[in-house]
């Protein structure tokens, strides 16, 4: 019983302690807050003599000074140097007191002291160069680790460290050497994490400053340093985050060549070029892996892949003529007779059973392709699905809705939780909507809404979206039946009577709220004709007679791509990346336009 009244005793005395504590702390902080700095300093000394931590000296030190009491800080100060003789760092605080007080020569003496003598191991440099950052001493957190760096028994360079200060400084330059210096002190383990950090960095960086500081720092080395090949794959890794495939292309080919490498780095930029629509690039890339020969580890895929880049740099580009695409079907039989008809070659079919049907006019040749590789054995169950889908697709195009919508049907219970079946149900809702079944077709796209495949889920609620805000008040769906109709002659290649059915909506109701629906439907038609002037001159309508249209971004940055890309002016298509950039701030579209306007500005050039 004794035993246990000690410990009763003894716990309330520590527990009188603790909130007594944690009563004057606040009270200290308060007082601090207040601007009572008198007050706070004698708490927070009483607390830091109880139970010593940065926390209360550094509330104790920035109350001295905020109160202007220099001398009693510059007393506590040198008492703890006493204490702790080895403690460089309490110089640091020394030298801020003096600073503070005015006293600019006393503190660079204490300064310059704990430089001299705080330099010994890495910990050690990196805790005093924090102490100097923590005093707002940036200018000696670098001389710290700068004297670090060329310390060589400590065979480091700190250029993590420095790379982020000088970047704090606006010393991109400096910034960039010592990442680079980091490189090339360790390459294996630093690579990464310093591509990752520049990566980041480059990022935010509006004007290209840190970007041309990048390349030019990479072009001198690799001329200084041609036996270092990781300058020239980093100057590789820099052209792809630039998106500049020309420039990526010929540094993978020289890493290639260097390295006598099987085309690795060629067929891997062709592959991201392939992925973001740089089809041309693609093309060489793939043209000179099988120009290493057949005994290539790549050569297969390369023919795969070269003829999907054909592929989408004719349909989608929209730069063909019939005997091109006469000689591509030719190329794709051709690898298809080569390899047969299998998983490997199954895009390929894909691709010339779409080119057939919606190009050629060769339906029945796409379809009977499709019908061919459905039925083979091995085949994953998802890629047969893709291939129903495109058959699907083109019964569509054929008028054949009623078969279409069982296809579509067929894929979406057979694959029920792959985002496939998603897809399936999409475009089955579309059908709907295609037919003017407006209700049935918006009830499935609701709940295609709540999709996990957020591009599924984005045409989902444009299409809904159309639906929802083209009914008339009088519940009239005459306008939106018209345009489907269009929208479905479209889809099945009648562009022509497409347009006539759209001039037709302009004409007889020329205040719907659908009309600028139907100019940018006109707009895309015409480009997909190549008459580049008439889709201008109906993106521009939409842009001044329709600005808080959803399409009035879109139609800014097509009309900026078709200056830059098919009138080669590049002076109208800064003015209207510009003009984009500064009405529509919140448009998906600002990062490329942004990117784009530099480049033409000549910020990229090489």
């Amino acid at each position: 019983m004794y035993k246990y009244s000690l410990i009763v005793f003894f716990s309330l005395i520590f527990s009188t302690v603790v909130l007594s504590q944690e009563t004057d702390e606040k009270l200290a902080v308060q007082y601090f807050s207040d601007g009572e700095f008198e007050k706070a300093a004698a708490l927070f000394e009483k607390l830091y003599q109880n139970k010593p931590s940065t926390y209360y000296f550094n509330y104790l030190i920035n109350a001295y000074v905020e109160g202007k009491k220099f001398s009693d800080a510059e007393k506590f100060i040198k008492k703890l140097m006493r204490q702790e003789k080895d403690n460089v760092k309490l110089k640091v605080d020394l030298g801020y007191i003096y600073k503070r007080a005015g006293d600019d020569n006393k503190a660079a003496k204490e300064f310059d002291d704990a430089l001299l003598k705080g330099v010994d191991d890495k910990n050690q440099i990196i805790n005093l160069a924090n102490a100097f950052l923590v005093r707002n001493e940036q200018g000696y957190a670098i001389k710290t680790y700068l004297k670090g760096k060329n310390n060589s028994r400590l065979n480091y360079t700190f250029g993590l460290e420095l790379g982020s200060l000088y970047e704090r400084q606006l010393r991109y330059d400096e910034m960039i050497k010592e990442y680079l210096d980091l490189l090339e002190f360790n390459t294996n383990d630093y690579l990464a994490i310093v591509q990752n950090i520049l990566q980041s960095s480059l990022s935010v960086d509006p004007e290209g400053i840190k970007s041309n500081a990048l390349k030019t720092e990479l072009l001198r080395r690799i001329q200084a340093n041609p036996g270092q090949s990781f300058y020239s794959k980093m100057l590789l890794w820099y052209a792809v985050q630039q998106k500049d495939f020309d420039m990526a292309f010929v540094q993978a080919k020289s890493i290639d060549k260097r390295l006598k490498q099987n085309g690795i780095e060629v067929y891997q930029l062709g592959e991201l070029a392939l992925s973001n629509e740089v089809y041309e690039i693609a093309v060489k890339c793939f043209e000179y892996i099988i120009d290493k020969g057949e005994d290539n580890y790549f050569y297969m895929d390369s023919r795969v892949n070269l003829l999907h880049a054909e592929y989408l740099n004719t349909i989608k580009l929209y730069n063909f003529n019939k005997n091109d695409l006469d000689v591509l079907e030719a190329k794709y039989y051709a690898v298809i007779k080569d390899y047969g008809k299998n998983q490997l070659t199954l895009p390929l079919i894909k691709d010339l059973s779409y080119l057939q049907a919606f190009y050629m006019d060769k339906p029945d040749k796409a379809t009977e392709l499709l019908n061919d590789v459905i039925i083979l054995a091995g085949i994953p169950p998802a890629l047969t699905a893709e291939c129903k889908l495109l058959l699907a697709d083109i019964l569509l195009m054929t008028g054949d809705v009623w078969e279409a919508t069982l296809l579509y049907s067929q894929i979406e219970k057979a694959l029920k939780n792959d985002p496939l079946a998603s897809e399936a149900k999409f475009r089955n809702a579309r059908l709907s909507y295609y037919i003017n079944e407006f209700d049935w077709a918006k009830a499935q796209l609701n709940v295609l809404k709540a999709s996990t495949s957020k591009l599924i889920a984005n045409d989902a609620m444009e299409l809904s979206l159309l639906i929802s805000d083209n009914v008339g008040e009088d519940s009239s769906y005459v306008p939106l039946s018209m345009y489907a109709k269009a929208d479905l002659l479209s889809f099945q290649n009648k562009d022509d009577d497409a347009l006539l059915l759209l001039d037709s909506i302009i004409n007889e109701f020329p205040g719907h709220l659908i009309i600028d629906d139907v100019l940018y439907k006109e707009a895309n038609i015409a480009i997909k004709k190549m008459k580049f002037n008439v889709a201008d001159s109906l993106l521009n309508l939409i842009v001044e007679k329709h600005s808080n249209s959803v399409f009035a971004d879109d139609a800014l940055f097509k009309r900026a791509t078709l200056y830059e890309t098919k009138f080669n002016n590049s002076s109208k298509a800064m003015e209207l990346y510009q003009e984009l950039l500064l009405k529509y701030p919140a448009s998906t579209y600002t990062v490329e336009a942004r990117k784009n306007y530099r480049k033409l500005r000549g910020d990229l050039i090489n």
